[in-house]
């Protein structure tokens, strides 16, 4: 879903793995081009991987049917990389609304939950049409969850959730995510599924940008 497309619903809200190469120059062999199927960053985006580490990025929003969609494929594809590469996941923020789902990923990562609730959210929302859009909706749903309510408030509401939601919308507005589900790699790459035609290409994509990167 596009970045022209979230205010629109926003309102309406709220009323297999793939081969990696080895070459420095192997997104280009795999007939993957610069400013078509991926971007370069003019200015390197912040990088939390530690030397020697390829960091990759994906940027969803829970509420996206989009990122619903790719969220079994990009599970699978995230399961299956090297050791020397780091996935993380980050709830991206167009506006003010998507906060509350910023805070509910980093809530639920911080108490360790998101192995079994992260496809909940999803399944909550595009399934079961339950918008977990406001902080009382969503403290109502993780209730009925089996989660500790009192200490899930706590740490939604803690200063360490606010600053990973500060520092996501920034790594956001570093890597300028045009629409969600999209993909940054080793704070140098961005692509989505505009940019590479569809989200499997997306992960081919990101393979050769994984082995580009190892060489640079």
């Amino acid at each position: 879903m596009k970045r022209r497309d979230f205010s629109l619903a926003a309102s309406a809200a709220a009323a297999s793995a793939l081969t990696l190469g080895t070459s420095s120059s192997w997104a280009q062999a795999a007939g993957f081009k610069e400013g078509k199927d991926y971007a370069k960053l003019g200015k390197p985006a912040t990088v939390s991987a530690p030397a020697g580490k390829v960091e990759v990025i994906e940027f969803f929003w829970y509420s996206c049917p989009h990122c619903n969609a790719f969220e079994p494929q990009f599970e699978a594809w995230a399961k299956s990389v090297p050791a020397d590469v780091v996935v993380h996941r980050i709830p991206v923020a167009f506006n003010a609304s998507f906060v509350p789902q910023q805070k509910l990923y980093f809530a639920l990562e911080g108490m360790n939950l998101l192995p079994t609730l992260h496809a909940k959210v999803f399944r909550a929302i595009h399934v079961e049409r339950n918008r977990l859009a406001t902080d009382d909706v969503i403290f109502d749903w993780i209730g009925k969850q089996g989660v500790d309510l009192a200490k899930f408030k706590e740490v939604y509401n803690s200063f360490t959730v606010a600053n990973q939601v500060r520092k996501a919308t920034q790594l956001q507005n570093e890597y300028d995510v045009e629409g969600v589900p999209a993909m940054g790699v080793a704070g140098r790459y961005y692509t989505d599924g505009t940019k590479a035609g569809n989200m499997e290409n997306v992960l081919r994509v990101v393979n050769a940008l994984i082995a580009s990167s190892r060489k640079a």
